[in-house]
């Protein structure tokens, strides 16, 4: 290793003073600085280079937001069209759902209505929200009509109050049956419009990322990347329209059939009242007529009696009175 270290002399200094003397004047070893300079530059040759993989590293940190960008605008576009899948999905479900129970509840109830008593129209079977109304009700009279062992609070009350809360408990039942689903689609149809805006917003920030990098800002260069983001909130607000429509409709026709099950319900405890709680048995065979009476009502009727001279009106008491002198 070659000494190429300068020493000090007069030209170095400003003030035109030698080297050795000022170092001499303020008591500092010209030979310890020599010593000094040399370590600096040891340590200036022992000190590593930068490492060559430096720019590869920067390089790949400004693809990454690009990289991420196209991910997240992705998965929001997939994760909306699943929900438009699932929202299409249960609007065919319960729509086929409301037809069938629309068509069950009118069926019932014309048979319900044209039943001759209680026992006949317990035995009507059917589906629906109003056939197990019923049923429910017949159910618990068939359990009291006879009085119950049973001593517990189920059984506590009277047999009206028994029904009544039977018939409710059916009717929240229904209520149940008939609402399932429709959390799902008030869920679609308040979050997917946020969730397309998401997907905008980071769409936008890694197209605005990329025109910084292009240096320009012409419209070419802006349109695409912008406009290709902003597809994902027209997504989500195609996919939250349905969603909303369809529950609103939904909730109305649930609201509808509640109703009736209500009327139901309330008709049926009626029912019950005027039949003492007790669901009585059809006649199986036609009274058995008096033909006593019969005969007794035939007698008084007048006949007519034609003879070839007169016609003479008798009673049938007096042909037969005739007929005993004979």
């Amino acid at each position: 290793m070659s000494d190429t270290t300068t020493p000090i002399t007069n030209e170095q200094l400003p003030d035109g003073s030698s080297g050795g003397q000022l170092l001499t004047e303020t008591g500092i070893d010209p030979a310890a600085t020599e010593n000094l300079q040399n370590l600096l530059k040891t340590g200036a040759e022992l000190t590593p280079p930068a490492p060559e993989t430096a720019p590869d590293a920067l390089e790949l940190g400004g693809l990454l937001p690009d990289i991420s960008s196209a991910f997240i605008v992705d998965g929001t576009l997939w994760t909306l069209i699943g929900f438009s899948a699932l929202t299409w999905a249960l609007i065919l479900i319960k729509g086929l759902q409301l037809l069938r129970i629309g068509y069950g509840n009118r069926r019932y109830q014309k048979r319900f209505w044209r039943a001759q008593d209680f026992h006949t129209a317990a035995a009507i079977g059917g589906g629906g929200p109003i056939a197990r109304v019923a049923g429910s009700g017949f159910a618990t009279l068939v359990e009291t009509e006879g009085g119950t062992s049973t001593h517990d609070l189920e059984h506590a009350s009277d047999r009206q109050e028994l029904l009544e809360r039977r018939l409710r408990q059916q009717v929240q039942k229904e209520r149940g049956y008939l609402e399932s689903g429709l959390a799902i689609l008030a869920t679609v149809g308040s979050i997917s419009p946020f969730v397309g805006l998401f997907g905008t917003v980071w769409g936008i920030m890694g197209a605005l990322t990329s025109i910084s990098k292009s240096g320009s800002a012409s419209l070419d260069v802006v349109a695409g990347p912008i406009g290709e983001a902003l597809v994902a909130t027209a997504v989500g607000i195609a996919v939250a329209v349905p969603a909303v429509i369809a529950y609103n409709f939904f909730i109305r026709r649930n609201k509808v059939i509640l109703a009736i099950l209500d009327d139901f319900a309330i008709d049926f405890i009626h029912l019950a009242l005027k039949t003492s709680f007790i669901i009585g048995k059809s006649p199986q065979t036609a009274p058995i007529t008096d033909n006593t009476s019969t005969v007794k009502a035939s007698l008084k009727k007048p006949s007519v009696v034609k003879t070839a001279n007169t016609r003479e009106t008798l009673s049938q008491e007096q042909l037969i009175a005739k007929g005993a002198h004979a």
